[in-house]
């Protein structure tokens, strides 16, 4: 029993757990909630630093050359996964109500997640390279996409493009200041560092796992602070994560059975695993405050919230047992550059 629980579990979940109930109960006063934030926008920006010093340039040109996990990626975002919001709104709108079922639709045309999927991407041994390019692609292209699918498939959506427009070059400002230019940067020292950050894997698992930790309070915490929560019975949070898991169980599986149906190699089903199920809370929340009047905004943010913490603790859960998996193999995770 033990090396099952071991196999599944690990001090780092439970350590996930812990942040995100302590993100719910302690009340954290807004000038704190202002120094969590630039925290974990520090960490991100140090973790894709961190990632630009660790891959070689070669692994970067092979991550954007490989169409098949690219086209995987952004056809498990764009086009899989609104039909499946389509129907679970559907599904669930006399459960729920209509409001916290469109909050389902709208999540499921989000774009996917960078940090968190790059960063258990990295713990699964995975393909690192090709999941920092597929979710930034997503991301820059989410700015344009996900205002046009919520415009066309949720007839109530009223936002007004001058703020979408808006928000969308706020947006992209953030992917290219937050997360590219700082991985460009470390691309630059790479020729230098490469090989020493390579050499302490502890180090990038340490980078990765704060990171993760970091997020997960900061945006608990903001959404606590913001009575997110008030208004909502526990019986609907209860539905909605029971709804969100069905969602999250199926994306899981449409990616990691549809990446062997493409013959992508193990350490790129990881990454389309990682990086195709996954929706982003940070782009998520600003984009419905500009896409959805005020008073509806804040319900339909609820199932973004909810699936943002629930996919956190099942993909930590899953890439702890990814590695194990390849550590039992007696193998190390093949690089992008020894399979190019």
């Amino acid at each position: 029993m033990r090396r099952v629980l071991s196999g599944w579990l690990d001090l780092f979940v439970v350590t996930l757990v812990v942040v995100m109930v302590l993100g719910l109960v302690v009340p954290v006063p807004p000038t704190a909630q202002q120094v969590v934030d630039v925290a974990a926008d520090v960490a991100v920006t140090v973790l894709f630093l961190v990632y630009g010093m660790r891959l070689s340039t070669r692994e970067v040109w092979a991550g954007l050359r490989n169409w098949r996990l690219q086209g995987g990626i952004l056809a498990a975002t764009y086009v899989v996964f609104p039909v499946l919001g389509l129907v679970v709104a559907w599904a669930v709108a006399p459960l729920v109500g209509a409001p916290l079922a469109a909050g389902l639709l709208y999540l499921s045309l989000l774009p996917s997640t960078v940090q968190s999927s790059v960063a258990f991407t990295s713990v699964a041994r995975g393909n690192v390279a090709g999941a920092i390019c597929g979710a930034t692609v997503s991301n820059v292209l989410g700015m344009v996409v996900t205002p046009l699918l919520v415009l066309w498939l949720m007839t109530d959506a009223d936002g007004g493009g001058g703020a979408t427009a808006g928000h969308g070059l706020d947006g992209l400002q953030t992917v290219l200041l937050q997360l590219l230019l700082p991985f460009v940067v470390g691309q630059l020292l790479q020729p230098w560092v490469g090989d020493w950050i390579r050499a302490r894997r502890w180090l990038t698992l340490g980078v990765d796992r704060g990171t993760i930790l970091v997020v997960v309070f900061s945006a608990v915490a903001a959404a606590s602070s913001a009575g997110v929560w008030a208004g909502i019975s526990g019986w609907a949070i209860v539905a909605l994560l029971a709804v969100s898991a069905v969602m999250l169980a199926v994306m899981l599986g449409v990616t990691w059975w549809g990446g062997a149906a493409l013959k992508l190699p193990l350490e790129d089903r990881v990454a389309l695993l990682m990086c195709g199920s996954k929706k982003s809370l940070a782009t998520g929340l600003p984009m419905a405050s500009v896409l959805f009047p005020v008073a509806a905004a804040g319900v339909i943010a609820v199932p973004v919230i909810i699936f943002h913490q629930l996919q956190l603790v099942v993909c930590a859960v899953l890439a702890r047992r990814l590695a194990l998996r390849e550590r039992e193999a007696g193998r190390p995770a093949a690089s992008t550059q020894d399979r190019s």
